[in-house]
């Protein structure tokens, strides 16, 4: 898979849990990646976790947050 196909399968993800209604509560950086978690405004969807492995979508994630893009809201972050 091309470095392009990789990041725009995590930015699909990243943006369809927004669409759904999800808010980002964390993001955890380490080695492997960052770790971003997602939580419903809706109380009968469980919470969600990805890991994104390219850094274009570390960058995406991160550029959503800084450019105040709703639903997103920072709860809480650890780099």
């Amino acid at each position: 898979m091309s470095a392009y196909s990789e990041f725009d399968k995590e930015r699909l993800e990243v943006d369809t849990l927004l669409r759904q209604g999800y808010s980002i509560t964390s993001i955890q950086e380490d080695l492997d990646g960052a770790r971003v978690k997602f939580i419903s405004s809706d109380p009968g969807k469980s919470s969600q976790e990805l890991l994104l492995l390219t850094a274009d979508a570390r960058k995406h994630v991160t550029t959503l947050l800084f450019a105040g893009i709703k639903p997103v809201t920072v709860i809480e972050t650890h780099i």
